[in-house]
């Protein structure tokens, strides 16, 4: 079998250049020999990989298919071209290999057997470098990316193709997800230590340039109608929507996080169906896990947790976005920079968290600061204690942080705050970015790989473009349909 083997690659090209480079080196004099290593290195880098090459496209030149005609998805193809030369890129260099094309009956765009079999992707990606290069897009922009792969000593996709992919990955994925995370759901386990199941949704504003062209047009609507008033919130950036799925142990200690990102849409209707699912399928399994809903003091947050499978579930305020009116409280009685106001309010935020019905203290120590303000003078900053007291007021239900201690609960979205500035912020918010299509597919990918689900998604997203070619051949007014296989 070894010698085989050797008689195999001894016929190839690049294993002879890798001889010449070994040989090379053991003498005593010439270039080769005179190298340092480093450049030693690169050179036997180079040889190796192309013998790597060579190996790669006679493998892939097996998915080659010369029949009179094939069957793909039922459509009937006739062949029209032979030994057509296509280079594909592979993750060590590109490959060339001559292959077949076949045309509908009625004329039309070709199709190429192999590229089908070999689950090419986009026509020109190998899957392992597909996989690569979405990886990598996954944390870098495009260019980045192009730069690497040559920095590795590889002839990669252009910063444009590799825009491409994730987009067509993203595509991919979006007309599968629901049947796709279905089974990979049905493939997870529910740890054996976990006692509680939090779900927690935020969002986080994106530049975009859709809402930019809107925001510019607002502007130059308002110069001409004589107006100069902006609009409040940022101009140009959309909200981003974030979710997390969190399995803790009794000990609140994390055991499993599934992280989500969705493009902006409206109600952020295909995230919190995401949860739903997420959520369901775990109490499927798990029906006496404790659920908890966390979030932070946004109405629309807790908009969603009013749906019928939270009705029993105990509703958490992040315990830091419940200091925050707090703090505000306490600014607009004793100032900003008050000593007394900063020692009142470190009091209240123990109080608060560590105190049973500590929510109900503060919200008495709230309304007897507003009642001691009067006077004209002291209109406006009333006003925002007043706010402010009405906030707590309205969160009242969703305080008992004494409570939820005792009980082993998580109290902080910093699960999700964090998602959103891991899926979206550390990559769409770089100096410079703005974005079209493009933020779904990079939060697809993120998410995917932080929530340590990319491996398993991969194998759903490369089998896809694996295409079986039914082979047809003719004997007299006979046809005969065959399978496709790889050639000897």
């Amino acid at each position: 079998m070894r010698q085989d083997t050797t008689s195999t690659l001894s016929g190839l090209a690049s294993f002879a250049k890798w001889q010449d480079v070994l040989a090379a080196r053991r003498h005593a004099d010439g270039v080769v020999a005179k190298m340092t290593c480093e450049a030693c290195a690169v050179e036997l880098g180079q040889a190796v990989r192309g013998l790597e090459n060579e190996l790669k496209a006679a493998d892939l030149a097996r998915d080659d298919v010369d029949a009179t005609a094939v069957i793909v998805d039922g459509q009937a193809w006739r062949k029209c071209l032979e030994q057509q030369p296509k280079t594909s890129l592979s993750a060590s260099g590109p490959l060339t290999v001559a292959r077949h094309l076949d045309r509908p009956a009625d004329g039309g765009k070709c199709i190429c057997p192999l590229a089908l079999r070999a689950g090419i992707i986009g026509g020109v990606y190998t899957p392992v470098l597909a996989r690569q290069v979405a990886y990598r897009m996954g944390h870098m922009t495009s260019d980045e990316t192009s730069k690497v792969v040559t920095e590795l000593g590889l002839s990669g996709p252009s910063s444009r193709r590799g825009d491409r992919l994730p987009k067509l990955l993203s595509a991919v994925w979006a007309s599968h997800r629901e049947p796709w995370e279905g089974a990979r759901r049905q493939q997870e386990v529910v740890a054996a230590e976990a006692v509680v199941v939090a779900v927690s949704l935020d969002g986080v504003m994106v530049p975009d340039k859709e809402a930019q062209r809107s925001a510019k047009a607002t502007r130059e609507a308002a110069k001409q109608q004589g107006g100069s008033k902006q609009h409040s919130g940022p101009a140009g950036y959309r909200e981003v929507g974030c979710g997390t799925v969190t399995l803790d142990d009794e000990d609140a200690k994390r055991l499993d996080t599934v992280r989500y990102g969705r493009a902006p849409e409206y109600t952020k209707q295909t995230l919190t169906a995401q949860l739903d699912a997420a959520l369901a399928a775990i109490l499927a399994v798990r029906p006496a896990l404790e659920v908890v809903a966390l979030a932070d003091g946004a109405e629309e947050n807790w908009r969603y947790f009013e749906r019928p499978v939270y009705a029993k579930a105990t509703k958490i305020v992040d315990h830091g976005h419940a200091s925050q009116p707090l703090r505000a409280a306490m600014a607009a009685y004793y100032g900003e920079q008050s000593v007394e106001g900063r020692a009142e309010y470190a009091r209240l935020q123990i109080l608060l968290r560590d105190q049973p019905g500590g929510a109900d203290d503060v919200i008495a120590a709230l309304a007897r600061l507003a009642r001691q303000m009067h006077g004209k003078q002291n209109k406006r900053r009333r006003k925002l204690l007043n706010t402010e007291l009405t906030d707590f007021q309205n969160q009242r239900e969703r305080m008992d942080d004494a409570d939820y201690q005792e009980r082993g609960l998580p109290m902080g979205s910093g699960v999700v705050e964090a998602a959103c500035k891991t899926l979206a912020t550390q990559r769409l918010k770089r100096s410079g970015m703005s974005w079209r299509d493009g933020k779904q597919a990079m939060l697809t990918i993120r998410s995917l790989q932080q929530s340590n689900r990319w491996a398993a998604a991969w194998a759903l997203l490369s089998a896809h473009f694996r295409i079986g070619v039914i082979e047809v051949r003719k004997y007299g007014h006979l046809r005969e349909l065959t399978l496709a296989k790889q050639a000897a």
